[in-house]
């Protein structure tokens, strides 16, 4: 979805910051607003502490952001089970194996951070400008304030792309061992939509309707396997059908294995 598609102009809440606004506007070709009221849907806000999306309105939920270093990443880092995670295992990971990953759906990122801690270097292909800026800001902080040693540096990297064009450009010499797919589809059970989180993402980029062309240009790329993260209960991308599946209590892994493997 293009930026301007969008009602979201940018907002600098920090004056220390403005130098920083004015040139995301005139980058993206937005607004840069000095008051924030709702004339706007969204306001891509810098405080004095980081970058987020805020939905305006009274019944706006919490704002959105990237935070490498937040609580619950970094308990998952120390009980997630490493390894032996579902995510791990997932991707094919081994004693001895660390696999390169191309995440070409980071949203904001989580599962990338997981697997760079696990020892893998990812590459987040994200093609929302958006989303690509709240990457970059999570990424810079993490690696300048008291929790840099969360975040590898040479293990987790983001680029802005359109992953399907990206990756049909991507040399044979540079492709990854594995390409991760968490494509955002088309909600048909409203009720499902619990993360207020999960809704401004969905209202920004909208849904990811190419995702069958992605997996498939995924599969002609990757060097070992595409997996892609589903809910439990979602339908299969279409396509062919994933050669394995690993299923949790809400989480589902369709493991395809690339052809040239």
């Amino acid at each position: 979805m293009n930026v301007a598609e969008v009602s979201i102009a940018v907002y600098c809440a920090a004056v220390t910051r403005m130098a920083e606004a004015s040139a995301l506007a005139s980058r993206f070709s937005l607004p840069l607003v000095d008051t924030a009221d709702d004339q706007y849907v969204f306001l891509l806000t810098y405080t004095s502490e980081r970058l987020e999306v805020r939905k305006t309105g009274l019944d706006a939920p919490r704002p959105i952001y990237v935070d490498f270093a937040s609580g619950p990443l970094l308990y998952r880092r120390a009980h997630g089970g490493g390894r032996r995670q579902s995510l791990a295992k997932a991707i094919g990971m081994k004693e001895s194996t660390n696999p390169s990953i191309i995440d070409a759906t980071p949203g904001l990122g989580s599962d990338a951070l997981v697997l760079s801690w696990l020892g893998c270097d990812v590459t987040m292909v994200e093609r929302s400008p958006i989303i690509h800026a709240l990457l970059v800001d999570g990424l810079q902080r993490a690696r300048t304030d008291s929790f840099s040693t969360a975040v590898p540096d040479e293990q987790l990297a983001v680029r802005h792309h359109d992953a399907i064009d990206y990756l049909s450009r991507l040399a044979q010499s540079d492709a990854p061992d594995v390409i991760y797919l968490d494509p955002m589809y088309p909600q048909r059970d409203q009720s499902a939509l619990a993360k207020k989180e999960m809704r401004i993402l969905r209202e920004l980029v909208g849904d990811d309707e190419d995702a069958p062309e992605l997996l498939t240009m995924a599969l002609a790329r990757a060097k070992r396997r595409v997996v892609v993260k589903r809910p439990r209960l979602a339908p299969l991308l279409e396509g062919l059908p994933p050669a394995v599946q690993l299923k949790g209590q809400t989480t589902r892994y369709d493991i395809y294995i690339a052809p040239r493997a």
